[in-house]
């Protein structure tokens, strides 16, 4: 009688156990969530940073997990560090997978205002995942900031 209960229990034990382990592994493959890779973010005319102090300069952005419908907002601090007025751009590049680019979208709350010579403007960079996004579990993109008089 006492092998034949154990038995029960090891077997109960062992199917929540699995149960557990099946739930997570599902969760993870069939849910939609999208992990970020933390990509690049590079300033051409421009520095990107994170602080306003301008000591701590931004080489990569890390928007997290990301869930279809979902939304994430880093803030920036960006100088230009030409010596003339300037007008800031926003692009992105170099998605993988490339697929991804078409359910997600960058933007930002710049205005276009002229920045002077070393002049420094906070920036909220914000990154947009369609409802619809099927496939992708994983992605990274190239962020780039870039001054044009």
């Amino acid at each position: 009688m006492y092998w034949h209960n154990l038995g029960r229990a090891i077997f109960v034990v062992v199917c929540i156990v699995m149960l557990a382990v099946l739930g997570a592994i599902m969760e993870n493959s069939v849910s939609g969530k999208a992990y970020a890779y933390p990509d690049s973010v590079k300033g051409i005319g421009a520095g990107v940073y994170w602080d306003q102090a301008c000591t701590n300069r931004t080489l990569s952005l890390d928007w997290g997990l990301l869930e279809p419908g979902s939304n994430n907002t880093l803030t920036v601090y960006i100088r230009n560090e030409g010596n003339s007025a300037v007008h800031l751009w926003l692009d992105t590049s170099d998605w993988v997978p490339s697929a991804a680019s078409g359910y997600m979208a960058l933007s930002w709350n710049y205005s276009g205002q002229i920045l002077g010579t070393y002049q420094l403007v906070p920036v909220a960079l914000n990154l947009s995942v369609s409802p619809s996004i099927i496939g992708i579990s994983h992605f990274s993109f190239t962020t780039t900031i870039y001054t044009t008089s």
